[in-house]
């Protein structure tokens, strides 16, 4: 691989290099091009990234405008002082068929995206998607979700399909695509009988190797929410409830991840002056008797609709309604104060996604659906300037 440094050398200095620096690099060599883009080195540099606490600051904002119906993503320095916007992204395809397309979820920079029959998974930092095979089953209505299997470095796409009403006695059938393998794959695990999932098209929060969903025990069976986890390795289903305590009747129930915990965000009086938002977070994952009341968000302030994740300066970052129909706003709402801040991010109402960001070359090795269209010139040029900066390194 190279004249002067032992390859295991090259190996090292490459796995610590940014993603768009291992973009350019490809063009060095062929043997260079082989190994960024071979399915060891992308799981190590994950493996890497995933142990770096210098992505913490950066997050990934999708919001989606009309006319025409576009989704965009930006890049957010949130440090103490600021929340800057450090770059826009706009994905390159547009929905066939609903107006934007529905979000699943995103884990460690990868998002997954549906559009009626159609999924689709979209790395914002090498710009690239490809659109995954067709479920094997089609059955009734389906709840999905997305997440990361750390055991074997596995993004795995969840599908829950329900029967419809005619074969309602029918069990769910639970079907996962796994990135690793390239196809889906109908499992054995059994859907926890006495259990309705309440969280409809809104991501399930991806934590500790499961996704999660809030849920609620069907008449007749205990009150109260609950957390309803998938494990991605194990393939089986398990129940977290709640501190023992009375819970009033909510209206828009759904599972984050906040501050690194498993949260639970619990709408309350929609229609009354006094609807909110009670925030419970789960310190000890796991552990029933961890979880805390953290946080409550005065929904009357500044019109707030949606709570949508946490600034590491303490504010929570809400989605709050313009007076246009269906606009909507990024804001900051500080807990104490309970002040409002417009953060100059626009868009339409329920499609707001904040995350941790995190490069990396998820997708790279997938042939399908590439979306780099620079010209030819700059091509060349973009092929000279890497092969200049290989020869730097080394």
């Amino acid at each position: 691989m190279s004249d002067y440094l032992p390859e295991e050398v090259v190996l090292e200095i490459l796995q610590r290099l940014p993603v768009k620096s291992l973009i350019r690099f490809r063009c060095v060599s062929k043997s260079w091009n082989s190994l960024i883009t071979s399915f060891a080195f992308i799981n190590s540099h994950l493996t890497r990234s995933l142990s770096l606490p210098s992505n913490s600051n950066k997050l990934i904002v999708r919001h989606c405008v009309d006319n025409p119906y576009v989704d965009h993503y930006k890049l957010i320095d949130d440090n103490s002082d600021s929340f800057d916007q450090i770059q826009s992204i706009e994905l390159p395809r547009r929905s066939r068929r609903i107006q934007h397309f529905e979000l699943i979820g995103s884990v460690n920079g990868l998002f997954s995206l549906y559009d009626q029959d159609c999924y689709i998974l979209w790395n914002p930092s090498i710009r690239k998607f490809i659109t995954l095979p067709k479920p094997c089953s089609f059955i009734g209505c389906c709840r999905r979700a997305f997440g990361f299997d750390p055991r074997t470095n596995d993004c795995k796409l969840v599908r829950i399909a329900f029967p419809g009403r005619i074969n309602k006695a029918k069990p769910p059938l639970i079907e996962v695509y796994s990135l690793n393998e390239g196809c889906w794959r109908i499992t054995s695990a059994s859907f926890p009988p006495g259990i309705n999932v309440t969280d409809w098209h809104k991501p399930a929060a991806s934590l500790n190797g499961a996704v999660h969903f809030a849920a609620e025990y069907e008449p007749g069976g205990p009150c109260g929410p609950l957390v309803l986890s998938f494990d991605l390795r194990d393939e089986v289903f398990h129940v977290i409830p709640l501190p023992n305590v009375t819970f009033k009747s909510t209206y828009n129930d759904h599972t984050s991840v906040i501050g690194g915990s498993l949260s639970l965000l619990l709408y309350y009086d929609r229609h009354a002056d006094n609807k909110c938002c009670v925030i419970w977070v789960m310190k000890e994952y796991g552990v029933v008797d961890s979880w805390t009341k953290q946080f409550t968000v005065n929904l009357n302030r500044g019109k707030i609709i949606r709570v949508l994740g946490l600034q590491k300066n303490g504010n929570i970052l809400v989605e709050a309604i313009l007076s246009r129909p269906r606009r909507c706003e990024l804001s900051s709402y500080d807990p104490k104060s309970e002040q409002v801040k417009n953060l100059g991010i626009c868009g339409c109402s329920y499609n707001f996604h904040v995350d941790n960001y995190m490069e990396n070359l998820g997708l790279l090795d997938k042939p399908n659906e590439t979306v780099f269209k620079s010209r030819v010139s700059r091509k060349r040029k973009c092929s000279l300037e890497a092969k200049s900066m290989g020869h730097q390194l080394l």
